[in-house]
Parts: structure tokens; C-alpha cells; sequence
């Protein structure tokens, strides 16, 4: 088997939040700016602002610093405070490609003592073709680092 036909493992990362799950819900959707890095824009000026329309069929997308609009993927199911999908329109090569559909998936569970477990899944990678296995890699480690953001910014 070579590596063009090893399909990646999803991406699953379990987060477990001080706040209650409509505040982590809140944080994680109309709080993106807040906590998504500048760093990570597809775009070629430097990211402005982190953008996700709040209803199912809005887009999410940066706005650089030129204010071109760049665009994420679009909502796919919008169901506050409990869970969230989006497409992921972002190929292996950092560039908006709106024939790629990968799935990022977020779910808001109560855990007590005012804290949510936040479930996280970035799924359907092996479409991101024959560099899926390197890209999933990569954004495996983006994950980890950006996941932390939503965590420290929520919690702060």
C-alpha cells in the first residue's frame, strides 16, 4: 500500500471547559475572532478577522488586512448550543478549493460543576487527496495549538 491510498484517521480532540455549554457554544462561533491565531489565514495578506455566519448555509472565511474575504467552508448544521458542522473547503495545499469537503464537527455536552466537554472531529480528510495523509498531519498539530486558543480565551 503506498501512502496516495492510506486514508488518515479523523481528527478527534476532547476539550473539558470551565463554562457552561451555551457560553462555550457562544465563545466558539460568534467568538471566533477572539481566539482564532492571525497565523492561520489561507489568504496572502495577513488575517484581519476570523468570520463564521451563525445559521446553517453561513459561510465561515477571514477578511485580510486588504480586506479581501478568503473563504473557509460554509455551516453545515447549526444547532446551538449542542453541536456545530462545518465544511472545510481548505486543501492540503492551504488554498480554498470549493470542490474539497472535509467536515469539522463540534459538540457541546453538560459534564456538571459547570464545566462542558467539548468533542471535536475533523473528518472526511482522505479528500483532500494524495497529500492527506501529510496535511492531516499538520493540521492534527494546528488542531492541538488552536483548540488551546478557544480553551484559554473562554476561560479567561
Amino acid at each position: 500500500m503506498n501512502a496516495a491510498t492510506i486514508k488518515p484517521a479523523p481528527i478527534r480532540k476532547t476539550l473539558s471547559v470551565k463554562a457552561s455549554r451555551e457560553k462555550a457554544f457562544k465563545v466558539f462561533t460568534e467568538g471566533l475572532d477572539r481566539w482564532w491565531p492571525k497565523s492561520h489565514t489561507i489568504g496572502e495578506a495577513p488575517l484581519r478577522e476570523a468570520v463564521l455566519e451563525p445559521r446553517e448555509g453561513g459561510r465561515w472565511y477571514g477578511i485580510s488586512e486588504t480586506g479581501a474575504q478568503d473563504n473557509w467552508g460554509e455551516v453545515l448544521t447549526w444547532e446551538p448550543p449542542a453541536r456545530l458542522v462545518l465544511a472545510w473547503r481548505i486543501s492540503g495545499e492551504w488554498k480554498c478549493d470549493p470542490t474539497v469537503h472535509t467536515e469539522v464537527e463540534v459538540r457541546f455536552t453538560e459534564a456538571g460543576d459547570g464545566t462542558t466537554l467539548v468533542e471535536f472531529e475533523h473528518r472526511m480528510l482522505e479528500n483532500l487527496g494524495a497529500g492527506a495523509v501529510h496535511a492531516a498531519e499538520q493540521m492534527n498539530g494546528g488542531w492541538v495549538m488552536i483548540l488551546g486558543r478557544f480553551k484559554d480565551v473562554l476561560e479567561a
